[in-house]
């Protein structure tokens, strides 16, 4: 699963704005919104990201 679907089925779970998401997981509002227009988030990205999931205990 690519780091967006995890990101936008998070959204949908928890009915969080992608600004604030991104806000929240890595500091950057812009993040969601880059991702869907094609950037290529890092390693580092990536894991902060996941780690933001997995300490909410959502999907």
């Amino acid at each position: 699963m690519t780091l967006l679907c995890k990101i936008e089925r998070y959204l949908r779970a928890t009915d969080m704005p992608a600004t604030r998401f991104g806000r929240l997981a890595v500091n950057d509002p812009r993040l969601v919104r880059d991702l869907r227009n094609g950037r290529d988030a890092g390693r580092s990205i990536c894991a902060r990201v996941d780690a933001f999931i997995a300490a909410s205990g959502r999907p």
